[in-house]
């Protein structure tokens, strides 16, 4: 079964069980990559879906970081929530030890001694992260191994 499948299962399931919240969230994921999909005139494959997915979490995120700043924890709950239910569509997540280890691993295969070789270790970083860890948090880890 596809993920998109995987998701509209997902989402008949809320709707016969009365889950209106999951329902919502599955269907603002599917219209995103239904989005993508009649702008760019593609079917998206599996690992097209992680992408706009963990999308869709970031946007979240950075929405929940506002909602905090904001003190408007109604918005804080239903965006962890949300967050929550897109998640479970993703892959599993690298820890940050996972993480530090990918890293030394891409610094020695690019050479990189300096925080001026930072891109090229994020080039080689990136493909084999993909949807399962936030580039932010990379983008740290990355600048912390290199100074």
């Amino acid at each position: 079964m596809s993920l998109k499948e995987k998701l509209q299962q997902d989402w008949k399931d809320a709707l016969k069980g009365r889950d209106k919240f999951k329902a919502n969230v599955i269907s603002m994921a599917k219209a995103a990559i239904l989005q993508i999909e009649k702008t760019n005139a593609v079917k998206l494959n599996d690992e097209e879906v992680i992408e706009v997915l963990a999308k869709e979490v970031k946007l979240r995120r950075d929405a929940l970081l506002e909602f905090k700043k904001g003190k408007r924890q109604d918005l804080v709950d239903a965006a962890d929530a949300e967050i929550e239910i897109l998640m479970s569509y993703l892959p599993q997540q690298l820890t940050e030890d996972e993480l530090k280890d990918i890293i030394k691993s891409a610094t020695s295969e690019v050479g990189a001694n300096s925080i001026k070789d930072m891109g090229k270790v994020m080039a080689a970083i990136i493909p084999k992260t993909k949807g399962r860890a936030d580039n932010g948090m990379i983008s740290r880890l990355v600048k912390e191994y290199l100074k």
